[in-house]
């Protein structure tokens, strides 16, 4: 067999296979159910301390926009274009706004600032010293920013979620934003 003949095989073997998988993927996306996203549950959501499962707490659907309003309403105050970003304890992100002209980088900024919040229960800006120095450095750790703008939210001594704000030209403007979105978890318990 010549090598063009072979490479004539191997090209039409791999177009075929890639329509195989293809249609595999279409077809099984295609007649997987959709399911309607679950609301955020309420703060208490598990207490089962039999069986090794612990209790568990996530912001509510409520307080999840109460967080996101506050916060624009303080960025439209500042005359600030950001986004707004809330994530659980696990990282994902539960909730975002990106308000009227923010910058295409906001969001990543926003998300990744809530994540570091949240990882390490401090706000970002306390953890800009931790970040610094010669080699390795939390810094390195991967979808984590240690600019200013990001605000854990703790829940009995822990942190259950983290808010982050990207776009401000100022990280100090960003924290500024997110402790008012913070500020507005305050007022829903009163």
């Amino acid at each position: 067999m010549n090598a063009i003949n072979l490479r004539k095989r191997l090209a039409v073997g791999a177009v075929a296979g890639l329509a195989v998988v293809g249609g595999i993927v279409g077809a099984s996306a295609y007649a997987a159910p959709v399911a309607e996203a679950e609301p955020i549950e309420a703060v208490a959501v598990a207490e089962v301390q039999d069986g090794g499962v612990r209790g568990a707490n996530a912001l509510t659907h409520e307080a999840a926009l109460a967080v996101l309003d506050a916060a624009q309403d303080k960025a439209a105050e500042l005359d600030q274009r950001v986004t707004v970003a809330i994530v659980d304890r696990n990282g994902n992100t539960i909730a975002m706004v990106k308000g009227d002209g923010a910058g295409p980088q906001s969001p990543d900024s926003a998300e990744a600032k809530a994540y570091t919040a949240v990882s390490w229960g401090q706000a970002t800006s306390d953890l800009t010293n931790a970040a610094k120095g010669n080699g390795a450095t939390i810094a390195d750790i991967p979808g984590t920013l240690f600019l200013a703008g990001g605000v854990p939210v703790t829940y009995d001594g822990a942190p259950i979620a983290g808010i982050g704000v990207g776009g401000a030209p100022s990280g100090d403007i960003d924290e500024e934003i997110a402790l008012a979105g913070l500020a507005a978890l305050e007022d829903l318990d009163s």
